[in-house]
């Protein structure tokens, strides 16, 4: 049996925001019947990977997709709200049009791939930091050869990534985001962390979240 310890980063349903093209960040916005119908098909996925533990943002997209996937898994799932989205202050709620027309050096910079704080809110790599500093505490709770399935977010997801391989925050626009309930795995091969799998899982919708360019 392998020893490496692995992490499954899973993004959470499709909103009702995600579906009009709002930014989020930490603003609540429920799952809609097709985000709900995206956590069952990742659920039945996740299960036969037999995850050792689920622990999920405390945002209600990202507890409700991790309640299904751990009723399928038999797992309780943890919750941290280390694992939230990134915050995105005054840009919460706003289309990109009106990011765009109301934060126009923010947007631009932003498009251009800098690590920029958005709204008044938070950097990629403060994200980065908070969400690894939870996988750090439950990867050493569970073990050599243990799998944690984290649910959380999209620009989380991505700034987690980019924390674990080494990558400079404003490189990290390299890494394609995830859609909604896909999910990437890395494996702890000894010199570091890898990228097993990118935004894997059922055929991607189109990507509608906080890292869409």
């Amino acid at each position: 049996m392998s020893q490496m310890q692995q992490v499954l980063l899973l993004r959470h349903g499709r909103t009702e925001w995600n579906a009009t093209g709002r930014f989020q960040g930490q603003t609540e916005s429920k799952l809609d019947a097709i985000g709900r119908a995206q956590a069952e098909g990742a659920a039945i996925a996740v299960a036969p990977m037999k995850p050792d533990a689920i622990v999920s943002s405390d945002l209600t997209r990202a507890l409700d997709t991790a309640a299904v996937v751990g009723a399928e898994c038999g797992l309780e799932v943890a919750v941290d709200a280390r694992l939230r989205e990134i915050h995105l202050g005054a840009w919460e709620g706003l289309t990109r049009a009106e990011a765009r027309t109301q934060f126009g050096d923010e947007y631009t910079r932003w498009q251009a791939g800098e690590d920029a704080r958005r709204g008044g809110g938070e950097t990629y790599a403060e994200v980065g930091a908070r969400c690894l500093a939870v996988i750090d505490e439950w990867l050493e709770r569970l073990g050599p050869g243990s799998l944690l399935v984290a649910v959380t977010h999209g620009s989380a997801a991505r700034a987690t990534i980019g924390t674990m391989i080494g990558m400079d925050p404003d490189t990290w626009w390299r890494l394609a985001p995830l859609s909604n309930c896909r999910w990437s795995l890395l494996a702890n091969i000894g010199r570091g962390w890898r990228i097993e799998e990118h935004n894997a899982g059922s055929p991607p919708e189109e990507e509608t979240g906080d890292d869409a360019r």
